[in-house]
This record gives structure tokens, C-alpha cells and sequence, in this order.
């Protein structure tokens, strides 16, 4: 656990103050879950409209067709040299698969 020392407007600080007794928890329980709130927000993930994807998809096919074919030796060689690399612990199938359907309930809204 890291410690930091802050300093805070007396009107913010009792503010702060008085939800965290709203709540019935600390101060520093409450500042917590604060930051950790606004940090969770910054990651949430938003469904790209529609019309957007297809656009996407329509210059990923122009890209693709500008670019011509690469010979089956030379795509197995590039990807050969790839390195591969271990999911990170917290990507569990089960995460991933909860992601990919809160995904898919976006995409249907």
C-alpha cells in the first residue's frame, strides 16, 4: 500500500468528509473508492455506432485491395517472427467472455 499526502481546500476536505460519514466509512475508505470510481470510468468501454464500423470496414477493404496480396511463404514467414506474448492474469476466458457479451449488448442498443 503506498501512502501520499495531499493537500485539499478545507471546503473539498469536509465535503469529503461528510459523504464519507454518509456512507459510514472512513475518509480514507472513501477516497478510495473515489479515485478508484473515477479511474474505472476512464476504461469503460463504449459501442462504436454502427455506421462508423462500416465505414471502417469499407477502407479496411480499400486498404486491403491497395495493398494487393502478399505470397502465403512471406505471410507465414511475418508471422513466424511475431512475438507472442501471455495474456495478462486478470484476462480470465471468463473475463473475456463477459467483455465480448457486454460488447454485443452495446452493439444491440
Amino acid at each position: 500500500m503506498s501512502r501520499l499526502t495531499l493537500r485539499l481546500p478545507e471546503t473539498l476536505h469536509q465535503q469529503l468528509i461528510t459523504l464519507a460519514e454518509s456512507e459510514g466509512v472512513s475518509l480514507n475508505q472513501y477516497i478510495v473508492y473515489a479515485l478508484t470510481r473515477q479511474v474505472a470510468f476512464a476504461y469503460t468501454v463504449q459501442a462504436t455506432p454502427t455506421e462508423e464500423v462500416k465505414q471502417q470496414q469499407q477502407a479496411f477493404v480499400a486498404l486491403l485491395k491497395d495493398l494487393g496480396q502478399a505470397p502465403l511463404t512471406e505471410v507465414k514467414s511475418v508471422l513466424n517472427q511475431r512475438e507472442v506474448v501471455q495474456p495478462e492474469e486478470e484476462l480470465s476466458p471468463d473475463v473475456v467472455a463477459r467483455f465480448q457479451q457486454r460488447l454485443r449488448d452495446a452493439s444491440n442498443t
